[in-house]
């Protein structure tokens, strides 16, 4: 009994250095995305874009907008902000306007291949399927 015990502490004490691996890796792999010029967001939610990076004091400055810098610890910066025209690219494009809701060549609107009687008939059906 006691030897399985000291299996089962083994496999505890395994699973949490495999863990701890992991996340440095993550950590070490973000890190390395860091440069000049690249969109971050930090831990207390505060986005920007890497100005300087201080090797030596672990610091990062970031320009939050147009003028205003922030200083923060490297480790304070936990994500890398993908730019908005990949995130665009891919959505698909929805138009501002009324324009799909028209036929191009006449400029009537869309209607479906149904006539208003047949609609009516298949309403009513479904209305009847349901009592």
């Amino acid at each position: 009994m006691s030897i399985l015990l000291f299996v089962m502490l083994g496999v505890f004490i395994f699973m949490m250095f495999r863990r701890n691996k992991k996340t440095q890796q993550q950590q070490a792999e973000l890190q390395s995305k860091f440069a000049p010029g690249v969109e971050v967001m930090t831990s207390f939610g505060l986005f920007g874009r890497i100005v300087d990076i201080d090797e030596a004091e672990n610091k990062v400055t970031l320009e939050l907008s147009p003028g205003n810098l922030a200083t923060v610890h490297r480790q304070a910066v936990t994500k890398v902000v993908e730019p908005a025209a990949e995130l665009a690219a891919a959505s698909p494009a929805v138009p501002d306007d009324a324009s799909s809701l028209t036929t191009p060549e006449t400029g009537s609107p869309v209607t479906g291949t149904e006539t208003p009687e047949e609609t009516l008939k298949r309403l009513n059906d479904e209305g009847k399927k349901d009592s």
